[in-house]
Order: C-alpha cells, then structure tokens, then sequence
C-alpha cells in the first residue's frame, strides 16, 4: 500500500483536484467561473512555456541522434502510424454517426435562432487553400515562430535546425551541449510549474463545468453525450488494442500504469500543447526511448489528433441533419471522412477555439452557409474535454508503436 501511494501520489492528488474541481462546478454552476482566474494562471504558465520546450526537445533529440538511418526510420514510422489511426479515428467517427440524427428538424430551428445574435459580420480575406497552407506550416518573421499560434510553424523549423545540427557535426558540439542543459532547465521549470497543478487544474475545471454545465440545448447535449460514449469506448478499446500491438501483454500494463497523469491534465486544460510535458514524461516511463517519445509527442500534437477527427466527423455530421443533406452516394460518404481529415490537419495546438479554420473548410467544403460557423464552434467546445484526451492520450499510444518499428518487438528493456 505504502509502494502504491508512493507511485502514484501526484496522480491521486490530481485526481482529487479534479473531482472536487467538477463538483464546485455542478454546485455553484456559474459562479464557479470565480476560480477561473486560479486555473487560467496555471494554463498560461504552461502555454509560455510550451514555445522553448518544443524547439529543445526536438532540436536536442534530433541532434543527439547518431546516424541519419534512426531520424529517418523515426520519422517515416511516426508518419505512417499517424496516417494509418487517423483513419481508424475517422471511419469510428463516421460508423458512430451514420445511423444517429444528432438533431431533430425542431431543434435545429431552435439552435439556429438562437444563434443569429451571436453571429459575428467579421470576414475573412478570400485566399486558397495552398495559401492557408503556406501560412500554417512558415512564417515571415522569425519572431513569429516564439508564438503558441505558429506551433507547426516552430515544430518544422525546429526538426531543420536539429537536422543542421546533425550535418554540421563535431563543430556544433557547443551549440548541441547549450541546448541540451537549456532543456534540462525547461524541464525543471515544468516540474516547478507542476506542483501548482493540483490547485490550477481543480479551478480550472470548475470554472469549465459551470460555465457550460446547464447551458446545451438538446441537440447539443445529444451530441455531447454520443461523442462521450464514443470516446470513452475509444479510448479504452482501441488504445488497448494498440498498446498490444506495441509490445503485448507488458505493453498493455505499462500504457494503463502511465497514461492517467496526461489523460487528467488533458481532461482539466482542454489544451494539447499544455499536455506536451506530462504526456512526453509518461511516454518515458512506458519505457519509449527518449529520442522516439520527444519527437512523436510534440509532432503528434499538431498533426496526429484521434479525438479532433471524430470530433470533425460529429461536427459534418450535425449540420448534415440540420440541413438536410443526402449521403446517398459512395462518393458523398468519401467527401465527408476526406474533409474530417484534411480539417483535423488544419488544427493547431492551441486550447478552446484553436479550431475555427478547419470549422471554416469543414463549412466551405461542405457548402454550408458561414452562419454555421458558430453551431461547429459550440460543438468544438462542449466536447473539447473528450476530445482532447484522446488527443493526447492517442500521441502517447503512438509512441510506443513508433518505438515498436525503429527498436524491434524487444524494445522494452
């Protein structure tokens, strides 16, 4: 018992934290909203954070790699992993939807008006998809790349400056030590950071279950609770499935002992990029090679999104009932689990909101008016929560199938 409480006494005060949290937010509805000022402090302390963790962790991992054969196998494997569960992700999402009408004729004429006040006239400049593109993964000024916003921005220009580390050789062996012990100290600023977790996450999620607790109407609450026993089911099913597919039996025991820290934290912030520290250290204890958790973590923050693709699908989905509109057709069936796809590729790293751009192609793509924009936005962030969980939850199953192909089916030592 006392090996127990020793191991897992952070997580069980986190747990706690997070329970007493909810319960605040269920008893005293919107005036818990009082504490999210005590939340937000711990959100913005790991967001201003995040930029200098993700450049060193990549940078120094990539540099530290001996020969190029292991950063491109890491890489390729990581790609393909990433590609072959956003699949699984998104045909779950569409499987779980098909048959269900997230909302009823009625209630979508009660959604919408009541969303007309809330409808915004800000437009956006008329640009191409390519030039969305160009904006989402470069910059134009370097300061830019010290911005949360610019997450894949920095995590591309971070794997380039690793690579050039690695070309150059012993003669950036003073530039590769520097970064290395400047990692070393962000990691014990997170750890600093952490012991304000218990106060910050509990506040946090109180703040969130008063504000939205009682305020869903029914075709949101149907879409809240479906999407919620999908993830859960998700969650618990495949992740054990892939965790078994990474190293059998023991693989299954170590992801369960180590994936509660990240799944909690996920859970409290709704923010992937806040979970990267948690999430990379529980990776770690899984026993995922440092060089493989440090780059599958912050890249799968960005690019590899379980719960946002489902999400996606739930989203297309709604407006598909309120609308009316057929999938009669092999093709319109493709069309919807292409666009949940290439709309969860435009998601950055950033806590509730951070999805409006893909919430505008699912719309224009779909050819759904932009007043839709605001019914894809509620939904984005009453299942956020979930959402983010298996966002993160699902980088870190990842890991260990990444580690499964570079390492061998022995790679736990």
């Amino acid at each position: 018992m006392k090996k127990f409480l020793s191991n897992y006494k952070s997580t069980i005060i986190l747990l706690v934290a997070i329970v007493v949290g909810a319960i605040v937010g269920i008893i005293f509805q919107e005036k818990a909203t009082i504490l999210s000022p005590l939340g937000d402090i711990f959100l913005n302390l790991l967001l201003v954070v995040i930029v200098p963790l993700i450049f060193l962790t990549i940078t120094t991992s990539i540099s530290k790699m001996k020969t190029p054969k292991r950063l491109g196998k890491i890489m390729i494997t990581i790609v393909c992993v990433f590609i072959v569960t956003s699949i699984i992700a998104v045909l779950v999402g569409f499987v779980t939807t098909y048959f269900i009408k997230l909302v009823e004729p009625a209630d979508g004429e009660k959604i919408r008006a009541s969303l007309e006040e809330n409808v915004t006239e800000e437009t956006e400049e008329d640009i191409t998809i390519m030039d969305r593109t160009v904006n989402l993964i470069t910059v134009n000024d370097f300061q830019k790349l010290l911005s949360k916003d610019n997450i894949i921005a920095l995590l591309i220009f971070s794997i380039i400056f690793g690579l050039a580390i690695n070309i150059t050789g012993e003669k950036a062996k003073p530039v590769t030590d520097f970064l290395i012990s400047a990692n070393e100290v962000i990691n014990n600023v997170v750890k600093i950071i952490m012991y304000y977790a218990p106060i910050g996450l509990g506040c946090y999620f109180a703040a969130l279950v008063g504000s939205f607790g009682s305020s869903i109407v029914v075709g949101y609450l149907k879409t809240f609770i479906m999407y919620t026993i999908v993830a859960i089911v998700f969650y618990f099913v495949m992740y054990t499935l892939y965790a078994f597919i990474a190293a059998g039996k023991k693989g299954i025991k170590l992801f369960w002992q180590n994936a509660l820290p990240s799944t909690l934290t996920a859970l409290a912030t709704c923010s992937s990029a806040a979970s990267i520290p948690v999430n990379v250290e529980c990776s770690k204890k899984m026993g995922v090679p440092d060089d493989i958790a440090e780059t599958t973590i912050p890249l799968g923050t960005s690019f590899h999104k379980d719960g946002s693709i489902i999400g996606s699908v739930f989203k297309i989905m709604f407006l598909v009932c309120l609308f009316g509109t057929s999938l009669a057709t092999t093709g319109d069936i493709l069309g919807v689990l292409g666009v949940a796809l290439l709309a969860n590729l435009l998601i950055t790293a950033v806590p509730i909101g951070g999805g409006t751009i893909s919430e505008m192609l699912i719309i224009t793509m779909m050819g759904y008016p932009v007043a839709a924009l605001p019914i894809l936005t509620i939904i984005a962030t009453i299942i956020d929560p979930p959402a983010t969980a298996l966002n993160v939850v699902g980088d870190t199953v990842s890991s260990m199938m990444v580690a499964r192909v570079v390492d061998g089916k022995d790679w736990i030592k």
